[in-house]
């Protein structure tokens, strides 16, 4: 809140110095709303958050490196694209990094309920984050987009984690390959 009166401070003074910059630029609702999200952030320890610009905070990088569970020592990078529409559409997030992982496909499509049918404008960024964070310690087989992973997961825990080994050190599954990912 100071932070955004601060903002509408320096607008003011713009304005009356005769500054152009942005004076006739409103914020949108969609600005405003992650501006609050943003100020309200409580990230995890195993998580950070940059902006390639600062003053764009539509678009950012989210790096999550989980510290227990099949992922733990890896590191792995989101996307996040909001629209105009939020909070009433979700943002649109993907995984940057190629994982094997039976909710997020090769292309790095997340499978994450929150972002798709379970949305409401209630919900913050921070909600996406820890629900990508849940996705890294509890796999759901039962909702797949990488169905190959899933059917592993579900019928060889113990190959899975071989598998999720081998994909963060850089490797072969298959004949898909794997960029080494590890922290």
């Amino acid at each position: 809140l100071i932070k955004l009166f601060s903002l509408k401070q320096q607008k003011k003074e713009e304005e009356s110095a005769g500054g152009t910059k942005g004076s006739s630029k409103k914020a949108s609702a969609a600005q405003l709303r992650i501006q609050k999200d943003i100020n309200e952030l409580n990230l995890p320890k195993t998580c950070d958050i940059s902006f390639s610009d600062p003053d764009d905070l539509l678009n950012f990088k989210l790096v999550i490196c989980p510290d227990e569970g099949f992922y733990k020592s890896g590191k792995f990078v989101f996307s996040f694209k909001v629209g105009q529409g939020y909070p009433h559409d979700p943002p649109k997030v993907k995984c940057e990094t190629m994982v094997y992982h039976p909710n997020i496909d090769l292309e790095g499509n997340v499978c994450l309920n929150i972002l798709r049918e379970d949305w409401k404008p209630v919900l913050t960024i921070n909600s996406i984050i820890y629900g990508l964070q849940y996705l890294f310690l509890e796999p759901n087989p039962e909702d797949p987009l990488n169905k190959e992973a899933a059917e592993v997961l579900q019928n060889n825990r113990r190959l899975f984690e071989q598998n999720v080994q081998r994909s963060m050190r850089g490797g072969y599954i298959g004949s898909t390959y794997f960029e080494r990912c590890l922290k």
